[in-house]
């Protein structure tokens, strides 16, 4: 119950109270000792760090226990996890093309068990790693991935995440139009998921183009609300970018 509801609290804007409820979770698991249940609170902690974009470091050592624990028991599932999150965590951390090949490894593994549910969300940590290196066509290719599992299995769980990423791409084209429908896409599937953390997210972005368009008051109007809903998680990237373009605007 604590993997299920750190990640659905981190959605609803909970930040803090989903990182406590995902550290209960890993405690618990390794009070009982049995490591099937320990793999799938490790890459639940991964996924809430993922999620609320934390730092990457205790993703990453989490993601080598997971890694070392599924391999020892032979979960084959957990090893793929492993190198999933492994991967997205040291393209996090700087180290993209190494970060990249674990993903399509970890990827490749999953896909070998069978599986194709969870993975809209890889192919969005392959798009954020091939973005961060400027591989504009890779990055579109992988958010057209993830855009066909989410259709085809209805898993909308990150499907604002999904047209923000396209909005972010459509930017760097300068293509300010397709940028700012991207945003408003992202926006209205926020809201209506109760997603307060992605629905903040893509309201930045989208103030940010109307800071620079000299739309100020729209953009002030737009974030300023959504950001004064959050009780918790300031210290988030989220929430630091919300504030300092707020803080911008109101100058």
């Amino acid at each position: 119950m604590l993997t299920s509801l750190a990640p659905t609290l981190t959605y609803l804007g909970y930040v803090d109270q989903a990182r406590t409820r995902a550290a209960e979770a890993v405690s618990e698991a390794r009070k009982l000792g049995h490591a099937f249940t320990l793999a799938y609170a490790l890459v639940q902690s991964c996924f809430v760090s993922w999620i609320s974009r934390d730092s990457p470091d205790e993703a990453h050592r989490h993601a080598n226990e997971m890694l070392t624990l599924a391999e020892e028991h032979n979960f084959p599932y957990y090893v793929a996890w492993g190198m999933i999150h492994r991967g997205w965590s040291l393209a996090a951390l700087g180290q993209g093309q190494e970060g990249i090949t674990l993903l399509r490894r970890g990827l490749s593994m999953v896909h070998a068990t069978g599986t194709v549910s969870n993975t809209s969300d890889v192919f969005i940590k392959l798009a954020e790693a091939h973005a961060r290196l400027g591989q504009r066509v890779e990055t579109l290719n992988c958010l057209d991935e993830a855009a066909q599992i989410i259709e085809a299995l209805d898993e909308r769980y990150h499907e604002a995440e999904l047209h923000r990423l396209r909005g972010d791409l459509t930017m760097a084209k300068a293509d300010c139009a397709a940028a700012e429908h991207n945003y408003r896409q992202a926006l209205a599937v926020a809201e209506r998921q109760g997603a307060k953390l992605m629905e903040l997210r893509a309201a930045t972005n989208l103030a940010s183009l109307w800071r620079d368009q000299g739309k100020r008051a729209e953009a002030r109007d737009l974030l300023a609300p959504i950001y004064g809903w959050f009780t918790e998680g300031f210290d988030t990237l989220d929430l630091k970018q919300a504030k300092s373009l707020l803080d911008e605007l109101a100058q």
